[in-house]
């Protein structure tokens, strides 16, 4: 099981720098579907691995960056 959340640890570093980088160089834009769902997943691998080790900080921080990333989500599929 610690390899497993270790795994998902390493994804959530992928995702979220993934999805900064992609956003920096222009190949996807900050408010795209992409850079949402990897920040949000990214976060959630993150959190997960955090919470393994007790590391109350970065869970909190990984909660907020789901929250935005579910909120941007959300405007996404909600006509305005």
């Amino acid at each position: 099981m610690n390899r497993f959340v270790d795994v998902l640890g390493w994804y959530g570093v992928l995702a979220v720098v993934g999805a900064y980088g992609l956003a920096a160089f222009a190949v996807i834009g900050p408010g795209s579907i992409w850079y949402l769902v990897l920040n949000l997943t990214g976060a959630i691998g993150l959190a997960l691995e955090a919470m393994s080790k007790n590391d109350r900080p970065t869970v909190t921080l990984n909660i907020v960056w789901m929250t935005i990333a579910l909120i941007g989500l959300g405007q996404a599929f909600v006509p305005r």
